[in-house]
């Protein structure tokens, strides 16, 4: 986290399903039909029922109205267009925080809360939501219970099961573990995954859904995983990811057409209610009898913080130039850029960048800041060492006035020592130093990278690097990218120095 300074800124048996890719140009898309089943759709439909009662039990369904109505209304748009039976699709929200969600057979689906909150936009709710629908139209839980079954008892109970009722499914359910959160109707395989991601990505298309945004969520999920794996520890377990997913998924993707549609629409407000709740627990805390901690008490007029999620930043870049052509500088396409109305400066961050505590500006805790600066002091305290070269020797003094500010405006960070580094921007000599220290907002370590380039009359451009301590490895990959498409021009700042 960065405040305001002066003249600077702040801030996852072949019998189970028959996979054909038809060759026929009018129904180019993959053709996925459901594998063996000892069940009819009406006994999918019962057991469903009696494990979604036996499942409410044990789950904290969040009771808010405007939230389940959402999600039930992009749920509906979903089931409209879904394969197989027609059955009663219903859709409930589980009030944990855990990044997952599962669905029984014959049309119960349930979205916990953190998945909501990890989403970035409603199709990406819609992607995950569309998965675990295939998985029900595709009839998968059933499909393993009867290989589960039949691995019990063998082949000569087939005959006298087909047909018979309720009794007889629950005689077969109870054999194989019993109604509720049965791990053989919610852990898959990876040709299941497969399947449903497929039928998913399809499904989204009719609905009017970009099959892209299950893909960029997958990538969220894989992200999650490396900074924070218990919050989707039951995601994976239950969904193993196929191999080459994503390759996959645009495989198919080519082959759809994505039917115009706008959003169910209400997504941003239903996040924003979700923030200004109580966290939610994780299943870990619930199935052990205890609730989320309460956030942590702050003075003054400080407002709590909620729970932080900050985007992966995608591979794929954009440049953004400075509306005076001083300088430009690569950045994720998943980020946004925020222009000052005057001066030169730049914030570029991930969405989960920013954190509004109730001062007059939101404080940057993820992302970058670039900007031209210009120095205030004649004499400052000497933080940097020898200049290896008489000709940096302004570059260096400018360094030095630079983070005399940020050291003195942010009394929590300290410079790292035997950090700084000599460098080539542009072609142009360059310093960087690394800076660490508690963040006031996030409570957590953090670390900042300063760049610094010389330009005209002894002012610097520089670029500050943002993250926590514990992200900063996983964007370090991005930060060296942008930092090497840093380009100014000199002629640019030559004529802004003398208007």
């Amino acid at each position: 986290m960065i405040n305001k300074m002066a003249g600077t800124w702040a801030f996852a048996f072949s019998l189970a399903a028959i996979l054909t890719a038809t060759s026929d140009v009018a129904v180019a898309q993959t053709q996925i039909k459901p594998g063996f089943n000892l069940f009819s759709p009406a006994q999918d439909q019962e057991i469903g029922r009696q494990s979604a009662d036996a499942a409410e039990k044990q789950l904290p369904i969040l009771d808010d109205k405007s939230i389940e109505t959402y999600v039930d209304r992009v749920g509906k748009r979903l089931a409209a267009v879904a394969p197989g039976a027609d059955y009663p699709y219903q859709f409930k929200v589980v009030n944990a925080s855990d990044i997952n969600a599962f669905a029984l057979p014959g049309g119960y689906m349930y979205v916990n809360r953190g998945l909501i909150e990890a989403a970035q936009n409603e199709g990406q709710l819609a992607g995950v939501m569309a998965h675990e629908m295939a998985h029900i139209a595709l009839r998968h839980g059933t499909s393993q219970a009867s290989k589960a079954y039949l691995s019990q008892t063998g082949l000569g109970i087939l005959g006298g099961l087909i047909g018979k009722g309720n009794s007889s499914t629950e005689q077969t359910i109870a054999a194989i573990g019993g109604f509720g959160l049965n791990t053989v109707f919610l852990k898959f395989s990876r040709t299941a995954e497969e399947q449903a991601d497929i039928t998913g990505a399809q499904m989204m298309a009719a609905a009017g859904y970009d099959p892209v945004d299950m893909v960029n969520f997958f990538n969220i999920l894989a992200n999650e995983q490396n900074r924070n794996p218990g919050k989707v520890e039951q995601f994976f377990s239950s969904h193993p990811a196929p191999a080459n997913r994503a390759a996959r998924i645009n495989q198919e993707i080519a082959l759809l057409t994505v039917k115009p549609a706008k959003p169910v629409g209400g997504f941003a407000e239903v996040k924003s209610e979700l923030t200004s709740m109580r966290p939610a627990a994780s299943m870990q805390q619930i199935a052990q009898g205890q609730s989320a901690p309460a956030p942590a008490e702050r003075s003054g007029n400080d407002r709590s913080i909620p729970e932080i999620q900050i985007a992966g930043p995608s591979t794929e870049f954009l440049v953004f130039v400075q509306r005076d052509d001083l300088f430009e500088i690569g950045y994720p396409d998943n980020w946004r850029t925020y222009e000052a109305d005057q001066g030169y400066g730049v914030i570029i961050a991930p969405e989960g960048g920013f954190v509004d505590t109730g001062g007059k500006e939101p404080d940057l805790i993820s992302g970058v800041i670039v900007n031209h600066y210009a120095p205030l002091e004649d004499e400052s305290r000497n933080r940097l060492g020898a200049s290896q070269d008489e000709g940096n020797s302004n570059l260096m003094s400018a360094t030095n006035d630079l983070l005399n500010h940020i050291l003195r405006t942010n009394p929590d960070m300290q410079m790292i020592k035997d950090s700084e580094r000599h460098n080539r921007i542009d072609g142009a000599p360059s310093l960087s130093v690394v800076l660490s220290g508690q963040s006031r907002v996030t409570q957590q370590e953090e670390r900042i990278t300063l760049f610094t380039r010389e330009v005209a009359d002894d002012h610097i451009i520089y670029a500050l690097f943002i993250a926590a301590e514990q992200d900063y490895k996983r964007l370090n990959e991005t930060f060296n990218r942008m930092i090497s498409s840093l380009q100014v021009d000199t002629e640019a700042e030559h004529r802004l120095n003398t208007r």
